[in-house]
């Protein structure tokens, strides 16, 4: 059950309507009054809250011109048309984890999708990056993506080109949830040419907004979407970013708030990676893969697999006998005795693995010299041809 009323639910949104997503302000005066009597103060029906600037509240007032009781109630019945809702502070579905945010965090998030939010927020990566991304960095979003929906965790971005997208198309493709945050309305498309992928993360996963129904996103917009995108999950992967982009502010953030950081790393002569590698310089880990995300932001004993290179025939060999192979030397060849010295091993000893290395084909005896064999032993693996 849901602990918000539905007097304050309509003042919150109608808030949203007059206030621009994270105003710090509008955050302080929530802490030392209701959202009903704000509202009502904005309107001219009470005085101005303590504390506020004459020029700030003048602004207020003309911003809520646009924001009656009937154009909340209209706000909330377009949403509930859509198959949403506006969650607020206090609802069950509320994910705490935006209280970090202080006095910035959102009014309410209006959100379009059947899941709860908060059950999905509890287990989500944020990955983001560049809109010009190459097809290296589109492949790694999607491909992190399907990893993390395949074991279960929620991927979470901005809806844009780039890494945006590929990002949530790579999560939808393993069926697996995703979340767009956008700098709108979550009625409105944005990027146009995204239409088709945010009605499918409305149909399968969740559209969420701080901006009421039908609100154009601005350039500020984006930088305060991205607040929400860092706070709302456990870390923030970033795959390609230039040194001047908004994924970096994601990224930043989310370490401001004490979310893990991560970059997934490209070519050092790519311009596209270079705010990645300006971060893994810094704060940020590096990730390859699926498994290396959860590992740092999963619960103890999510451990990635150790990276190991193939087994070569000489990694199996003794240490004694590993000693006496590395005694023969790379060209020409030496008696048992000058092994024995060469390899600080008794000369029967030495004899004795000598026999054994040329059984494993690492090396060939010429009369009374021992040399490296012409096809030594390779990797380990099946044997192919006849006897």
């Amino acid at each position: 059950m849901s602990e918000v009323g539905e007097e304050e639910r309509a003042a919150r949104a109608a808030l949203t309507r007059i206030a621009e997503p994270g105003d710090e302000a509008v955050g302080r005066w929530l802490r030392q009054t209701t959202p009903v009597h704000l509202v009502q103060s904005l309107l001219g029906e009470r005085d101005m809250p303590s504390g506020v600037s004459e020029e700030k509240y003048k602004g207020m007032r003309l911003r809520a011109t646009r924001a009656d009781a009937d154009r909340a109630a209209a706000d909330l019945a377009a949403v509930a048309a859509l198959g949403g809702r506006f969650v607020c502070p206090g609802d069950d579905e509320w994910p705490q984890q935006l209280d970090d945010l202080g006095d910035g965090k959102p009014i309410g998030l209006w959100v379009r999708g059947s899941a709860n939010l908060r059950m999905w927020a509890l287990r989500s990566v944020a990955v983001v990056g560049a809109r010009a991304c190459t097809e290296y960095g589109a492949h790694l979003a999607a491909t992190l993506s399907a990893g993390l929906a395949d074991r279960g965790w929620t991927v979470v971005s901005g809806a844009a080109y780039g890494v945006d997208g590929a990002a949530h198309r790579g999560a939808l493709a393993a069926k697996g949830a995703s979340v767009a945050v956008l700098a709108s309305g979550v009625d409105y498309a944005y990027p146009r040419g995204h239409t088709e992928l945010i009605h499918r993360l409305a149909e399968q996963g969740l559209v969420i907004a701080e901006l009421p129904p039908g609100d154009h996103p601005t350039r500020s917009r984006f930088i305060m979407r991205n607040r929400v995108i860092a706070a709302l999950t456990r870390g923030t992967v970033v795959v390609e970013a230039e040194l001047r982009s908004g994924s970096l502010v994601t990224a930043r953030r989310a370490t401001e708030l004490g979310r893990f950081t991560m970059g997934m790393p490209g070519p050092v002569t790519s311009g596209l990676s270079a705010g990645v590698h300006q971060l893994l310089r810094g704060e940020a880990v590096v990730v390859t893969e699926a498994a290396e995300v959860i590992e740092l932001v999963g619960s103890i004993g999510d451990l990635a697999p150790a990276q190991r290179g193939p087994t070569l025939a000489r990694d199996l060999l003794d240490p004694v006998a590993s000693r006496v192979l590395e005694a023969v030397p790379a060209r020409g060849g030496a008696d048992s005795r000058r092994l024995a010295r060469d390899s600080g091993t008794a000369e029967e000893v030495t004899q004795g693995k000598l026999f054994e290395l040329q059984s494993l084909g690492f090396v060939q005896r010429c009369g009374a010299v021992w040399e490296l064999a012409r096809c030594p032993a390779g990797t380990v693996g099946p044997r192919r041809g006849g006897a």
